[in-house]
């Protein structure tokens, strides 16, 4: 495959064998069983029938902006073959500025909260509860402002923009959200909070202020914060519901802390070369970097590309 990055050597065996990840079993006849951390990916044409893309550090480069043409020639081929593919980001869709002419077959957005078809039919959403949002206006009236940017079902706004806010949006190449007082938002249907708090903050924030909610960091500056029990893991099992697909049928790529629940969850779960050390423990197999084609890599090394 090129490279792998699996901290842990694997085992090749061909046979016929029931492999059960603690999640889910695998059934499989001539199939070759790759074990990494006392997980496994079973390496079968055709089972896999739907796969999952974080977009930022995962799709689309850091350093680029772009997504590798690798990449788009992989998702080009899964769609040939009839795969479903589909997103799952922390952005809210309106966000979602990226994908290029790349063709997904729906999205899961803003961590799991609001997930959609690519024909904009819903299949989910949750939003945050109105109590903790006026909660949380409270705090900040009371407390001190800091910036935080607010996501409705179809608009992003933010109440303030500091240094950290501006790093962020670069990194990323995020637009720049519309500023607006976040009173003038309390009777929003509110699906995400992107907090520009520190850590320290984040505990006592969350215990005290939003015991409703739960947050999520791929990043120091700042935490996706959704409903409690909403994550990207919520997002992937509503999809294949409504696609009638079963865990063992998906596989899921992802490179940070947003994505942790994520990859724990789907079996066939990949982390990319640039992914952070404790996503990297926690899927079942570690690719390449985004730049160094890893998604390409990874799903020939599964034949689930040719």
């Amino acid at each position: 495959m090129g490279r792998n990055n699996c901290p842990v050597s694997t085992t090749q065996t061909q046979f016929t064998i029931t492999f059960s990840s603690g999640r889910s079993r695998f059934t499989q006849k001539n199939c070759y069983l790759y074990s990494f951390k006392n997980r496994g990916i079973t390496k079968k044409d055709n089972m896999i029938k739907a796969v999952f893309f974080d977009i930022d550090g995962t799709l689309v480069s850091y350093d680029t902006h772009r997504i590798p043409q690798s990449s788009k020639d992989a998702i080009l081929q899964l769609r040939q073959k009839g795969i479903k593919v589909f997103i799952a980001t922390g952005r809210p869709f309106a966000a979602v500025n990226n994908l290029e002419d790349c063709e997904f077959d729906g999205f899961i957005t803003v961590n799991g909260a609001y997930c959609m078809t690519a024909e904009k039919e819903t299949i989910f959403k949750q939003s945050i509860p109105p109590g903790e949002i006026r909660s949380f206006l409270d705090y900040q009236q009371t407390c001190g402002e800091f910036p935080c940017m607010v996501a409705t079902e179809s608009e992003i706004f933010i109440n303030k923009i500091n240094k950290d806010a501006e790093d962020i949006f670069t990194l990323i190449n995020f637009p720049f959200p519309q500023n607006k007082k976040l009173e003038e938002l309390a009777d929003r249907e509110i699906f995400q909070l992107v907090a520009f708090f520190k850590e320290h903050q984040e505990k006592e924030i969350m215990k005290n202020v939003l015991p409703g909610c739960e947050a999520a960091r791929w990043n120091p500056l700042f935490a996706d914060i959704v409903s409690k029990g909403i994550s990207k893991q919520v997002g992937i099992d509503k999809v294949l519901e409504h696609y009638g697909f079963e865990l063992d049928e998906a596989m899921a790529f992802g490179d940070g802390g947003n994505d942790l629940q994520m990859l724990r969850h789907v079996p066939a779960s990949i982390a990319m070369g640039n992914a952070s050390d404790i996503v990297k423990q926690t899927a079942s197999y570690v690719t390449d970097t985004v730049d160094n084609d890893g998604i390409w890599k990874a799903l020939k090394y599964f034949s689930i590309i040719e």
